[in-house]
């Protein structure tokens, strides 16, 4: 009897029940589970012919494309490691990450030809080239290294067998032990860092999501986030192991598109972050679409601020909404089960299945209902660390009760109820220290976000002589109300403590936002 382990094993088994259902919805192109399993197959045995060697790291750098989600499981299935870029990447960011992880292979559209390029010669890489894309895109500096998806595809269909030949032969089959991902985090505060994960890390957590969320296989996903952030990335995973399909998207940017995409194609799971939601409360005609097949929706990335709860749940009444808490380095930590969501819309909920939170004071000390500390978090979920970065990794990941045990402490102040249930405050760094008092930016957001008019809020702290910071909120209005500083100011002094009270508000068109459309506060302080 065959029983899944390794990622690729699970999508296989689903390929075992549903050879000729559509797992994939691409545009106008579909797949189905069969023709993603051939095509990954051919790909795979390609890889292994170019040379790819178990634990080898392949770059994908590619939109969200077919491309993309074929390259994943061609990349599993070699015994490689593969590592998802965005693919807006800069030529110096896209150099940092081929030379951190050591890349062996690099897929890519000729349309980045240019900045492969200049990340290539500014480092003397030795990388080889997949292109998905014409051949006459090709750099004529690259050429000798490279070949096209269009050439892997035309050649005769690979066998599974002789996959498996391939890998006996260069000894590239996995355990669950071995890594399957390196998901490069943001780097707001630097370079960005690449997070080790485990298959066995990922399968984890990817069954724990589908518990909660229930999902079946009669579920179709709507994914609009980037696969390189690791909530996109995580809706294919989870549709590929339950037998569900993925309606992929490249942008959230033309929203009404994205509405359209519900209805045609009955789409019943929709995963936002905070910046959807605000695009879609500035709408005024979302009656003129067909919601009546989406079952759920659920945020994360960034807590969602608590009136706009109240507005989505106004909009649709018969979703269900999961609110979620995670970081890239556990993958998810909890949820809100959706009973609580009315009687508690500002929590982040209980620690999801297979996982275990503490919060601790500067002593490591577990702290009472109420108080608050730093969010530590156990489990399988918990990744190996950062990829060439001992140091960072000891700060981080720290040993448990027992030699294997790894506890993550995420750099984040939650606080927890007399129920369990947990509360995310903000950062570490994202917590304003004004008055002699120390404020959650979060709050004040939620605050402010009360407003009638108030669409975004985002809240810093900025040098101040007399406070040591000053609070300083940056507001995007819907523009049929004219907010003025004044009325900003006394509708805080008249729902917030004093110290709370923002020194300063600043109206903005749009807040600025990184490729995974969470607010870039490291920009916003560049405005204070």
């Amino acid at each position: 009897m065959f029983f899944p382990i390794l990622l690729q094993d699970y999508f296989a088994q689903s390929v075992e029940k549903f050879p000729q259902k559509v797992a994939l919805i691409c545009g106008e192109k579909k797949f189905t589970y069969k023709k993603i399993d051939d095509l990954s197959t051919q790909f795979a045995i390609s890889l292994i012919q170019q040379g790819l060697r178990r634990q080898d790291r392949v770059i994908v750098f590619l939109e969200n494309t077919e491309a993309a989600v074929i390259s994943i499981y061609a990349i599993l299935k070699a015994g490689g490691i593969f590592v998802l870029l965005n693919g807006t990447l800069k030529s110096r960011k896209l150099a940092y990450v081929i030379k951190d992880s050591g890349a062996k292979i690099l897929i890519s559209h000729t349309s980045k030809a240019k900045v492969v390029t200049e990340a290539v010669v500014e480092i003397q890489s030795e990388t080889h080239f997949v292109w998905d894309g014409s051949a006459a895109g090709i750099p004529v500096e690259l050429k000798s290294h490279s070949i096209t998806l269009e050439s892997v595809f035309s050649e005769n269909p690979a066998a599974a067998k002789q996959l498996e030949a391939l890998k006996r032969i260069h000894r590239l089959h996995c355990i669950d032990v071995d890594l399957a991902a390196l998901i490069y985090t943001s780097g707001s505060t630097g370079d960005p860092k690449g997070v080790m994960s485990t298959h066995h890390n990922m399968v984890s957590a990817t069954k724990s999501i589908v518990q909660y969320l229930e999902n079946d296989e009669n579920d179709i996903i709507l994914v609009v986030l980037p696969l390189s952030f690791d909530y996109g990335l995580y809706q294919v995973l989870m549709a590929f192991m339950f037998g569900g399909t993925i309606v992929l998207e490249r942008s959230f940017l033309y929203i009404h598109q994205v509405l359209k995409r519900i209805e045609e194609e009955k789409v019943t799971g929709f995963p936002i972050v905070p910046t959807v939601l605000a695009m879609l409360l500035t709408l005024e005609n979302l009656t003129n679409y067909d919601f009546s097949t989406l079952r759920y929706m659920s945020n994360t990335g960034a807590a969602l601020p608590v009136e706009h709860i109240r507005k989505l749940r106004k909009l649709f009444p018969n979703v269900t909404l999961y609110s979620m808490f995670g970081l890239t380095e556990c993958k998810r930590v909890c949820y809100l089960p959706p009973a609580e969501l009315d009687r508690r819309p500002d929590s982040v909920g209980i620690p999801m299945p297979n996982c275990e939170v503490y919060i601790l004071n500067e002593k490591g000390e577990e702290v009472a209902p109420g108080e608050v500390g730093e969010l530590v978090i156990r489990g399988s979920n918990v990744m190996q660390g950062y990829w060439n970065a001992p140091e960072l990794t000891a700060k981080y990941y720290r040993a448990g009760r027992y030699p294997t045990d790894r506890l993550l402490y995420s750099g984040d102040y939650f606080k927890r109820d007399a129920d369990g249930f947990l509360y995310f405050l903000g950062r570490k760094d994202d917590m304003i220290k004004t008055r002699g008092e120390r404020v959650s930016a979060k709050e004040v957001e939620n605050v402010l976000c009360e407003m009638d008019g108030v669409v975004e809020v985002a809240v810093i702290g900025v040098p101040d002589e007399i406070f040591g910071q000053a609070i300083k909120a940056f507001i995007v209005t819907d523009n049929r109300n004219h907010l003025t500083e004044k009325e900003v100011l006394k509708f805080s002094s008249a729902n917030m403590e004093p110290f709370m009270v923002p020194k300063y508000v600043h109206f903005l068109a749009t807040l600025p936002k990184t490729a995974n459309g969470k607010i870039d506060k490291k920009l916003l302080s560049t405005f204070a």
